[in-house]
């Protein structure tokens, strides 16, 4: 969330601009949400909006239309900052760039060219040359970028979603990836069995007018529909990667109704990526690892490097731990550091046992 947060508090210390000319307004509004510029303001139909905006939508969801026709859907707990946006009727000379801070949201681009429009959360780069996407932050910064297919099923153009390490291109309708860190490349895209009205139905701001239920029970039921409780559905217990190499979600692997959709795709793809790397890096080196991933792993904190004949791992913090084992043997490891314990075992880990103990001192 870093670098959501100095791009706002250098706006902040710089002053705000001029607002000569609003650059959109809010077309689509249910329920509550806040406009943060020189203060807060409250949402509402027709509010224009200005560059370094921070649209907050909280318990509600807000629909934006710039001037460009470039639209963008907030759901429930989602913000949205405007880092700038230039209109001219020459595409060429427009501009805009947006972060999507966290929560679901979805981009239709209108008339700019798409080499100006720069999209940004905290842990990914999305360059557009496709119209239609959707992206979902949660609270540790993790992205989900799906590509949406055109009003007759196809590809919409493709988006380039980068990070630090790499980038990968969506080019297909319902193709995903996700984002970690900035410091990790986004995973492989994997193609989603959903369609366009399971999208259309999650990311609703104002109910169909066809409806005839009561606005109290619309806005009941969507809330329904997208309020995620842990407890509903254990991750877990989902058997993802089957038989089948070329994984494909469809919507009988999940139920939809027990809680927010994207959220829960973004942990299950997370799980997938780990599991699919894991399996594919042991299958090249020839070595079984459990406990931590070949290469470099940030949640334990351990390199792990395979070198012929030779496994070397590596764990700094505030101390550091360096082992040079032989590929073809098994062992387990176990490093402590400042009360932390690691365990790594390689090969079955049946053969030979190794504790590392270090602290502070």
């Amino acid at each position: 969330m870093a670098r959501i947060a100095l791009s706002v508090l250098f706006k902040m210390m710089v002053g705000l601009p001029l607002l000569a000319d609003s650059i959109g307004d809010i077309t689509e509004l249910r329920g509550y949400g806040q406009v943060f510029r020189d203060e807060p303001y409250p949402a509402e139909l027709d509010l224009d909006l200005y560059s370094y905006d921070d649209v907050q939508t909280r318990a509600g969801r807000i629909g934006i239309t710039f001037l460009d026709k470039s639209t963008v859907r907030l759901t429930e707990h989602s913000s949205l900052i405007i880092d700038e946006y230039i209109y001219d009727p020459n595409p060429n000379k427009s501009k805009m760039a947006l972060n999507f801070a966290s929560g679901t949201i979805r981009f239709i681009s209108g008339n700019l060219n798409k080499n100006n429009i720069s999209l940004k959360t905290p842990t990914a780069d999305i360059a557009v040359r496709g119209t239609d996407f959707t992206c979902t932050v949660d609270e540790t910064g993790r992205s989900l970028i799906i590509l949406l297919p055109n009003e007759f099923g196809d590809p919409s153009g493709e988006i380039v979603v980068s990070t630090a390490m790499g980038q990968v291109i969506l080019n297909q309708p319902y193709q995903a990836t996700t984002t970690r860190v900035y410091e990790q490349t986004p995973t492989k895209p994997v193609t989603l069995d959903i369609d366009l009205n399971f999208i259309d139905n999650m990311l609703i701001v104002s109910p169909p007018k066809e409806e005839t239920i009561s606005a109290e029970e619309t806005v009941t039921t969507t809330a329904d529909y997208l309020d995620f409780n842990e407890l509903d559905v254990d991750l877990l217990d989902e058997n993802l990667l089957e038989e089948d190499p070329d994984f494909e979600f469809t919507e009988l692997d999940i139920d939809y109704l027990a809680g927010n959709f994207l959220e829960d795709l973004l942990d299950i793809l997370d799980i997938l990526e780990e599991e699919n790397q894991t399996e594919l890096l042991n299958a090249v080196s020839g070595v079984d690892i459990q406990g931590t991933q070949v290469g470099q792993d940030l949640e334990t904190n351990i390199t792990t490097i395979i070198d012929g004949d030779s496994i070397k791992l590596i764990r700094q913090i505030t101390q550091s731990s360096q082992l040079t084992l032989n590929s073809d043997q098994s062992y387990t490891i176990v490093f402590t550091q400042d009360g932390v314990t690691r365990t790594v075992k390689i090969n079955g880990g049946t053969n030979s046992s190794i504790t590392i103990v270090q602290a502070s001192g």
